[in-house]
C-alpha cells in the first residue's frame, strides 16, 4: 500500500486517473487542511489535471470550480485547527506526519508578510499546509483571513491548473513528456523556499 501511494506521488497522472474528482478534492483538502498533508503533490497534481483537461479527460471549469472551494475549505479547517489547538502545536513532538520545524518556519514566514502569507503560501510548498493553522494560533479575525483565503485559492487552482490546460493546448504530445513538466513545475514551486533560505543564511553570516 505505502509503495502505490510513493508510486501516486511521483506519478500524479496516475493518481488522478485512479482517483478521479473525488481523489483530488481528498488530496487538497489534506494538503491544506490537514497538518499530516504536507507532502502532498498540490502543485504537480493541479498542472497535470490542467493538461488531462486539455486533453478531454476532464472538465476544466468543473475542475477548477470544485478544486478552488476544495482549497477554500481546506485553508478554514486548517484555521480552525490552530485556533483550538493553539500554542501547543509548538511543544509537540515530531513524529511521521508531523515535525515542529515546519510550523516554526511558518510562523516567520507570517510574522515577515503579515495576512499576505495567507496568498503567497499557497505558491509555497509545505507552507501552504502550516499557514492557515499558524493563523489560527496567531488569533488573525477570521473575517480578514478568509479574503485572503478565497484570493489565495482562486490565484492558486485556476493558476495552476490554466498552466497545465494552456501547455496542453498549445504543445503538441506533451503528455508525452510529463515528468519533465512536473520536475519544473516542482523546481519553481521551490524557488521561494531557496531564495528564503539564502536570505536567512546571508543573515546570518552578517550577524555573526
Amino acid at each position: 500500500m505505502i509503495e502505490q501511494l510513493i508510486g501516486f506521488l511521483h506519478h500524479p497522472d496516475q493518481l488522478i486517473a485512479w482517483g478521479g474528482y473525488v481523489g483530488m478534492v481528498v488530496i487538497v483538502f489534506s494538503e491544506t487542511g490537514l497538518l499530516a498533508g504536507f507532502f502532498l503533490p498540490g502543485d504537480s497534481l493541479l498542472v497535470t489535471a490542467g493538461l488531462m483537461a486539455a486533453q478531454g479527460t476532464l472538465d476544466y471549469l468543473f475542475l477548477s470550480t470544485i478544486l478552488t472551494v476544495t482549497a477554500i475549505v481546506g485553508d478554514s479547517t486548517g484555521y480552525w485547527i490552530g485556533s483550538f489547538a493553539g500554542p501547543r502545536l509548538f511543544k509537540r513532538e515530531d513524529s511521521f506526519f508531523f515535525h515542529r520545524k515546519h510550523v516554526e518556519r511558518t510562523h516567520q514566514f507570517f510574522e515577515k508578510h503579515g495576512g499576505k502569507t495567507i496568498i503567497l503560501a499557497r505558491f509555497v510548498p509545505i507552507v501552504r499546509t502550516f499557514a492557515p493553522t499558524v493563523a489560527g494560533v496567531g488569533k488573525m479575525s477570521y473575517r480578514k483571513f478568509f479574503m485572503f483565503n478565497v484570493a489565495g485559492a482562486v490565484l492558486w487552482v485556476w493558476g495552476m491548473i490554466s498552466i497545465g490546460f494552456f501547455l496542453g493546448k498549445t504543445i503538441p504530445d506533451i503528455d508525452k513528456h510529463l515528468h519533465l513538466v512536473i520536475l519544473v513545475v516542482i523546481f519553481v514551486s521551490f524557488l521561494p523556499v531557496l531564495f528564503e533560505w539564502r536570505r536567512s543564511r546571508k543573515n546570518n553570516k552578517s550577524r555573526a
